[in-house]
């Protein structure tokens, strides 16, 4: 493929760190193999010293000069090397993507034409099925309402499938902050929550690998930590989105009691205990 100077309609954006060689070829040939091929696909090394990868990395690129492959010269950590990636990326959105997971072969292709239809949205994700370990598909709401109130509880736009209009985030000079590292991501989209609009397509967009031992695992503390300053920050300047989440069924439902796992015996919702999960018996008081 000849290179070009002209600048690419996206920018896929993948910090990688110590990744298993095997994650590795299948993370990057997922995207090379994107029916959307404007793209450049910029990979940042953060563990310098890692020659393997680095291999891995040249290899692919000699082959295909959509790679532009960069390395730290000591080890920086995600966020700054997200945020250098932020800076060195020419496209026009940018398409965010971990480095042990898999994009499905039309990803970019659905994502630009839905941010290309709809100029008000600055942010465009999807759902994530997860493999490895646990295999399920994790959904998320679909329209810019419901994502925001969902997260004022929660993180509810998933980061490895997220593609940005780069214009939003340089607009309002936002980037991302290592303070609240490993929960960057979350913090991202709570600042991004007043200047743009949001979208979920309802569809699946990246496999995502699961593992023992995984980072979110090993950090599970301190991103609870992180995930609780900025669910607090989200309320103190969002209160109408919280007040709609306290109102919601997703809120309101406590506690749920199935036999055998799928017939409905017992329900707490706004406070009422629910035989069958619709007949009222008695309503209580917590403390």
């Amino acid at each position: 493929m000849k290179a070009t100077t002209k600048s690419p309609r996206v920018s896929v954006l993948t910090p990688i760190y110590n990744t298993n060689p095997a994650h590795l070829r299948e993370m990057i040939e997922s995207i090379l193999a994107q029916t959307f091929t404007d793209f450049e696909f910029l990979i940042l090394n953060d563990s310098p010293n890692n020659k393997e990868i680095e291999k891995i990395v040249l290899q692919y690129a000699k082959k295909d000069t959509r790679i532009k492959y960069s390395k730290n010269t000591k080890n920086m950590g995600i966020t700054p090397s997200r945020n250098k990636l932020l800076k060195m990326a020419r496209g026009e959105y940018l398409a965010i993507f971990d480095h042990d997971d898999i994009s499905v072969p039309d990803r970019l292709e659905q994502q630009v034409a839905y941010l290309d239809a709809n100029p008000h949205v600055g942010v465009v994700s999807g759902w994530l099925e997860y493999f490895g370990t646990a295999k399920t598909v994790r959904s998320a709401p679909e329209f810019d309402t419901d994502i925001k109130i969902a997260m004022t509880y929660d993180c509810s736009v998933w980061h490895t499938a997220a593609m940005i209009r780069k214009s939003v985030l340089v607009d309002n000079n936002i980037e991302y902050e290592e303070y609240y590292s490993p929960s960057e991501d979350y913090r991202l989209w709570a600042r991004l929550m007043g200047v743009t609009h949001f979208h979920n397509l309802q569809t699946v967009l990246v496999k995502y690998r699961t593992f023992a031992n995984q980072t979110s695992s090993i950090q599970n503390n301190r991103m609870k930590t992180a995930h609780r300053a900025i669910h607090l920050d989200i309320v103190n300047n969002f209160p109408a989105y919280w007040n709609a989440w306290l109102q919601s069924d997703a809120c309101a439902t406590r506690f749920r009691l199935r036999l055998f796992g799928c017939i409905p015996l017992l329900k707490i919702k706004h406070n009422w205990v629910l035989l069958f999960e619709f007949i009222p018996i008695f309503k209580i008081k917590w403390r």
